[in-house]
């Protein structure tokens, strides 16, 4: 019988990516985690032994807590912080059992930027459209929740990524940029090892949209439609991203869930 605060890999393959995601808290020993240096997609690094920063940093927020094999590190520190009302339950199997589920992904921790102040800081070019509301959505979903963006005029972003340490997104001659025909949505795809069915297919309507491609994906021209309205909609550019994360929690859910789906009237009309 499943203890009361197990989570099994399958159940948190299903929650990843959407805003119901429970932090995910990696505290494997550094000797393990350096024979297998990858994280779980949204996952966060810290120590088993250092609670009251991981209290800080979780904020109330319930929590998922991953050690090498699901046992007395990821049950004993999830008992401790359920013991102090935090909702915390453990993966069961731990990082073994998420391996062995192949459709679950996992990030190259070397392709993670170095932190600034304990999350990653990225800087593009203001008045974002489709691949800088589409990129910030995924590293916050999939890579780094407490992700920081900052958005700046064109010709700034290079020297502002240098001032300030940020990494500079979408921008000719930058590592997270437009490489061939593909998009900088498909750069961090393959770069962050999230080459998922769901986000394979929502890629291509990104892809579509961005690049003036409506063959690729027949979704890509209301994508098109949805965020120009949004950037006449929103003077300031972090605010549009909020709206933006919506939009694409929905995209996402139809990537995964709904793509199959069609709509008529009248309901029920035979074909």
């Amino acid at each position: 019988m499943p203890a009361p605060n197990e989570m099994t890999p399958a159940q948190l393959l299903r929650l990843i990516g959407t805003p119901d995601a429970p932090a995910i808290v990696d505290i494997c020993i550094p000797p393990d985690f350096a024979e297998d240096p990858f994280l779980i997609p949204g996952s966060i690094r810290h120590s088993h032994d250092d609670i009251d920063v991981l209290k800080q940093r979780l904020a109330g927020r319930s929590c998922v807590i991953v050690c090498q094999r699901g046992l007395k590190l990821s049950q004993g520190l999830a008992a401790r912080l359920r013991a102090e009302g935090i909702p915390a339950e453990y993966l069961s199997g731990g990082m073994y059992g998420w391996r062995d589920l192949t459709s679950a992904p996992r990030i190259p921790f070397r392709a993670l930027p170095t932190p600034q102040d304990g999350a990653t800081l990225w800087v593009t070019r203001h008045r974002p459209k489709i691949d800088r509301i589409a990129c910030p959505w995924l590293i916050r979903r999939f890579v780094d929740p407490a992700a920081r963006f900052l958005f700046v005029a064109p010709d700034q972003v290079t020297d502002v990524a240098d001032k300030f340490a940020a990494t500079p997104f979408d921008v000719d001659g930058v590592h997270w940029s437009h490489r061939g025909e593909d998009c900088t949505f498909d750069t961090m795809l393959k770069e962050f090892s999230l080459q998922t069915e769901a986000l394979e297919r929502l890629a291509r309507v990104v892809r579509a949209a961005d690049t003036n491609r409506y063959d690729l994906a027949p979704e890509a021209a209301g994508l098109l439609a949805i965020s120009v309205g949004l950037s006449r909609q929103y003077r300031d550019d972090l605010a549009q991203l909020d709206a933006g994360m919506v939009l694409y929690d929905a995209l996402y859910r139809w990537a995964r869930d709904g793509a199959g789906e069609t709509h008529d009237w009248p309901a029920g009309r035979a074909r």
